[in-house]
């Protein structure tokens, strides 16, 4: 727990001019490719897009359509098993609900109306139906902050930039990190001129999702008690509860 709350104190001092400087360094721009809002090609077919969600955001997105919670989010499938009435077990985060291809359920192929358009507002073929109130990982992709400790960045990154990570306090000896604070993550939109007002706005959207998936994790950490039960619990920052956002009732 030590390590968590480490993290987070070094999420809640991010300088986001020094950010800025790192993201201005790589360099992008968005092209609307639809790359972060689709299903992955792997070796073993297609793997579903998996955008972390918080409670809140859920939430608001919900109010934008009128949408039930399972239109919106989905459990993170990470940690499930495959029971004979279907996913069962324990899992800590919530995903962005998918199609039945597997990509974001709130992902429209071809051109969409203004204010549609994803980040940098480039014509393509991608549009985004709730753009305005898309998650912080949506909002902050292709990038993360890497901070030291228990965690890390989801998926390899491509190219970094800015100071050396910092070993967290009472972290493995392993968990050592040299490259740099702010990883980019595969994009076609990586290395294109980006404005510094852009690059400062995308910093501090950056520093506030460090900060937010850091509280959530200690808040996890702090409430969290297993359960015994049929089907699939979610354990977020504000307990545990069904896929239909309902909260997990023990007596069950």
């Amino acid at each position: 727990m030590e390590s968590l709350e480490t993290e987070l104190e070094r999420a809640r001092a991010l300088d986001v001019e020094e950010v800025a400087d790192a993201i201005e360094e790589i360099g992008f721009e968005c092209t609307r490719c639809g790359g972060c809002c689709k299903a992955v090609e792997t070796d073993d077919g297609a793997a579903e897009h998996t955008a972390t969600v918080f409670p809140d955001e859920v939430r608001r997105l919900q109010e934008t359509g009128d949408y039930d919670w399972r239109d919106v989010a989905r459990p993170m499938p990470f940690g499930l098993t495959e029971g004979a009435d279907g996913p069962e077990g324990e899992t800590f985060e919530w995903a962005l609900q998918t199609d039945g291809c597997g990509d974001c359920a709130f992902y429209e192929e071809g051109n969409g109306g203004e204010g549609k358009a994803a980040a940098g507002g480039q014509q393509g073929t991608g549009t985004c139906t709730v753009h305005g109130d898309r998650p912080l990982i949506c909002q902050t992709y292709p990038f993360s902050v890497a901070l030291g400790g228990t965690s890390q960045p989801m998926g390899d990154p491509v190219d970094s930039a800015g100071p050396e990570v910092p070993q967290a306090d009472g972290a493995p000896a392993d968990s050592v990190d040299s490259k740099g604070l702010v990883r980019a993550h595969e994009c076609e939109g990586l290395g294109r001129d980006i404005s510094r007002e852009e690059a400062e706005e995308l910093a501090a959207t950056l520093k506030r999702r460090a900060v937010r998936e850091l509280e959530e994790a200690v808040a996890v950490s702090d409430t969290y008690q297993p359960v015994d039960t049929d089907g699939v619990v979610v354990h977020d920052s504000e307990g545990a509860k069904r896929p239909d956002g309902r909260p997990y009732d023990r007596s069950e």
